[in-house]
């Protein structure tokens, strides 16, 4: 019998630990009872640009992301049918030729930025989650990503977080948050983050342990 789904959102600044947190959350219910969704990979294909164009967009404002197609995918996955995502290049910023099947779940989980600003998708959420870390911290952590995964000098970083990465977070991001239902404060341990959250999420879904039929 199939199962209505329970969508989970995680949002908050950069580097908060998004990624992270969900993947451990993840991996803790099970592969075959959650779906995670990286709301990064809907960023819209700029192939149609010129690279050095592509370079000085706004990544962090809304309109750099396809929401109404993710919005799309959650309503397939909801009534049980399975989706294709692009991959994502964010070296070039454009949508390779390749996709990864996402396959419909009891729990499914989202992580982004900026999942609780749009419209078309706040009415998804079942429950939301946001992690509020310090800023000095998620700037390190930004840098450090963006220079070991996605090709980016020091200096870019820098001047991308200065011009666009914290105004968008003070005019888009950190306003969600009083629309949550659990923000998780700064500095704690992410192992004890994931399991209380994992706990919430079994409670919610199942009122026992996840692994039972």
């Amino acid at each position: 019998m199939k199962t209505k789904s329970f969508i989970v959102g995680i949002a908050g600044g950069t580097g908060s630990g998004k990624t992270t947190i969900a993947a451990g959350i993840a991996a803790a219910i099970g592969a075959e009872r959650a779906t995670l969704i990286d709301a990064d990979s809907y960023y819209a294909d700029l192939s149609h640009l010129p690279l050095e164009v592509r370079h000085c967009e706004n990544f962090d404002h809304p309109n750099g992301l396809n929401f109404a197609l993710l919005a799309q995918h959650l309503r397939n996955l909801k009534s049980g049918k399975p989706v294709n995502r692009h991959v994502y290049d964010f070296s070039t910023h454009t949508c390779l030729g390749e996709t990864v099947l996402l396959k419909p779940a009891p729990v499914i989980i989202v992580e982004g930025m900026l999942i609780f600003v749009p419209h078309e998708l706040c009415g998804f959420f079942d429950l939301k989650i946001y992690l509020d870390e310090d800023a000095d911290v998620r700037l390190l952590r930004r840098m450090q990503r963006d220079i070991a995964e996605r090709g980016r000098t020091m200096e870019s970083v820098t001047r991308q977080y200065l011009e666009q990465v914290r105004p968008m977070h003070e005019q888009f991001v950190e306003p969600t948050k009083a629309h949550t239902d659990i923000v998780i404060g700064p500095g704690q341990d992410k192992k004890h983050v994931i399991e209380r959250l994992t706990a919430r999420i079994v409670k919610e879904t199942t009122r026992g342990p996840i692994s039972e039929h």
